[in-house]
């Protein structure tokens, strides 16, 4: 990583194009950060002709770009361009593949075939170049539009039970790809003239309409596509081999705050960027790629603009002008401390109840996470128990829905800020998957989505499952997160998910005790925030919310109500504080429907607060404190709430 001394300098070097800089870490084409064994690997594929190479295809057009990045840690589902064949038209296109030497049988590519309307319309499935009928070579997404049947070719690898194969090495090479739906139907040829699958269907595709034009795009996972030609031009046009000048610069992972005394490397160190070259060919690039300059310098308190230049051209030369990117952040004296909130998505069921809703098939809105704080859901999993994989699934992205990362309830995951992150720490690999997953059909669930607001992020999910056992699943330190946008939501994959939007009988019938809400950890030195509508029978003051602080065996600290009362070991030494001059019976007339908004401190020192602020049906603000709990182990503190003949609604 290189640096610019001073502002006016760095101004200066990019009139003159920098040309007195020596070169950054990778940059060229086909060796981007990557190990010379994969280069020479890359190269080696790449010029080497095939035996009984396939007819060269007439019409080709260069188009010239990668499928997924040269250390072969591209997750799935990493698409190239989008090629439209209408009805009655042939595409073909040329590439060159690079597979995995790990010899998984998966990591090659497909073809993703989409409707298309002058958008992306149904997914009707997937065709994989491997050929294993006993797995998942090729799927249908909506219906039943391919029929596996049909597929032929000479494929004869069998991946057995560990996915291994040896022979998917010999999938490497120059492939020939054709979809023609010249004759009504649909025939689909891989060929890198030695090994080819074929699928051809007469009847036409799709069945709902042989006359819809189809997206036709080539994906890959922790494998290579070169691409070479094509006959069709895909969406925003082909990409000549010619070296690229950079246009823009977009960065993301800035923190919001550094703390006094912090190299600027040191905080810059998960900054990633994606540069913009000509013809629209765009490029991810780490730190280590960028020059960095904090204006004014990192010695003092307060904002800074951050000044971030990438000098380098598609190849890795040096450019003719550097583009330049601008973000802000605060040098501070103490990091501002974590805040947690909990909130509940919408829909407030997800999927169908009889977990037929397929993988991607229904998805939450987005909730924005700040940087330093964590969002917290509560929600009750239920799952078709055929496969680890089908449970929930959080995913981190930007306002857009650029993803960062995909993660699911089984450790694994994928994205820009999981594959190929050295510092990403997982946990929740179980020790009896069969039990896990039989578990999870009902299990109570509270994920914790943080934001650490220096551009990574944090998931964590506490799993009750129906065995009465609790399981665990975290990641930490997925990166490539831009603090100021991150957002996260839920997606289903044959399951369902019921998120906790109530507490009691909506008649207010629901005794003392009755209904718990699920126990909340909250950390040392942070505070959670939970608002919700009260609804209350009126028939007594107590008939309300009611917080209860507890350990995670649920051995309680103190309950507290909202009509001033409570108890417990750790109640007696607290402060209770209300509005001056509370009328009990108008303020009992106006709790049902209040809004409330409770806050729940563990101060890091033994004792813990509770403050809720109620916004009366007369529209008047009434407020409730307990001050200074303790006998608190702020290591150990959770809380809940349950209901006495009250009814709450979660926001």
């Amino acid at each position: 990583m290189k640096y610019l001394n001073k502002i006016a300098a760095l101004a200066y070097l990019a009139v003159l194009g920098l040309t007195s800089l020596t070169s950054c870490e990778g940059g060229e084409l086909y060796s981007v950060d990557a190990p010379d064994w994969i280069t020479d690997r890359i190269d080696s594929i790449r010029n080497a002709k095939q035996p009984d190479d396939p007819d060269e295809p007439e019409g080709l057009m260069e188009d010239v770009y990668n499928i997924g990045n040269v250390e072969l840690t591209s997750p799935f589902f990493t698409l190239g361009k989008t090629y439209i064949v209408p009805a009655g038209v042939k595409w073909q296109a040329q590439f060159n593949l690079t597979v995995n030497p790990d010899n998984k049988y998966y990591k090659n590519f497909y073809l993703v075939l989409n409707a298309y309307d002058g958008e992306l319309g149904d997914e009707f499935g997937v065709i994989r170049y491997d050929n294993d009928p006993t797995k998942n070579s090729e799927w249908n997404t909506v219906g039943n539009e391919i029929d596996r049947s049909l597929v032929g070719g000479n494929f004869t690898n069998s991946s057995g039970t560990d996915d291994i194969d040896p022979s998917v090495q010999d999938m490497n090479g120059r492939i020939t790809l054709t979809v023609d739906r010249t004759d009504g139907g649909l025939y689909i040829e891989m060929n890198n003239g030695k090994l080819v699958k074929t699928y051809t269907q007469t009847t036409p595709f799709p069945s709902t309409g042989s006359g819809v034009d189809i997206a036709c795009r080539i994906g890959v996972e922790q494998s290579l596509v070169g691409f070479l030609s094509t006959t069709i031009e895909p969406i925003g046009g082909c990409t000549s081999a010619d070296d690229k000048q950079p246009l823009s610069l977009e960065v993301s992972g800035v923190p919001s705050e550094v703390l006094l005394g912090t190299e600027l490397e040191e905080a810059m160190a998960n900054v990633t960027g994606v540069v913009t070259f000509e013809e629209g060919v765009t490029k991810n690039v780490k730190a280590g790629d960028l020059q960095f300059e904090a204006v004014p310098d990192m010695d003092e308190i307060g904002t800074k603009t951050l000044v971030v230049l990438y000098n380098k051209t598609f190849k890795g030369v040096n450019c003719d002008k550097p583009v330049i990117a601008v973000k802000t952040f605060s040098v501070v004296n103490q990091l501002s401390a974590f805040t947690e909130t909990i909130v509940v998505p919408t829909p407030h069921v997800l999927g169908n109840v009889d977990n037929s809703t397929a993988w991607w098939g229904a998805h939450t809105e987005n909730i924005k996470v700040e940087p330093k704080e964590t969002k917290v859901v509560n929600f009750t999993n239920f799952t078709c128990g055929v496969s680890n994989w089908n449970n929930f699934v959080v995913v981190l992205c930007t306002h857009g829905n650029s993803e960062y990362a995909v993660v699911r309830a089984d450790n694994f995951g994928w994205g820009v800020g999981y594959d190929g992150n050295p510092d990403l720490v997982t946990s929740g690999g179980q020790s009896d998957w069969a039990a896990w997953l039989a578990a999870m059909n009902g299990a109570k669930v509270t994920a914790y989505i943080t934001n650490n607001g220096d551009g990574t992020a944090d998931v964590k999910a506490i799993m009750y499952g129906t065995d009465g056992v609790e399981y665990l699943q975290e990641y930490k330190g997925i990166n490539t997160i831009d603090p100021d946008d991150m957002y996260f939501r839920f997606t289903v994959d044959n399951c369902h998910l019921v998120f906790d939007s109530e507490l009691g009988a909506a008649d207010c019938s629901t005794g003392w005790w009755g209904a718990h809400s699920t126990n909340v950890q909250v950390q040392p030195n942070q505070v959670c925030t939970v608002s919700f509508t009260n609804y209350t029978s009126g028939v007594n003051n107590w008939n309300n919310f009611v917080a209860v602080l507890c350990k995670h065996d649920n051995s309680e600290y103190a309950v507290v109500r909202s009509d001033n009362y409570g108890w417990g070991a750790g109640y007696d030494a607290c402060t209770p504080v209300m509005e001056a001059g509370r009328d009990w019976a108008t303020w009992l007339a106006a709790m049902n429907g209040a809004k409330v908004t409770v806050k729940v401190s563990n101060n890091g020192d033994g004792t813990a607060d509770v403050k809720a602020v109620m916004l009366g049906n007369d529209g008047n603000v009434y407020t409730q404190d307990y001050i200074g709990i303790n006998t608190i182990d702020p290591e150990n503190f959770f809380f809940r709430f349950t209901v006495d003949n009250s009814y709450l609604v979660f926001e």
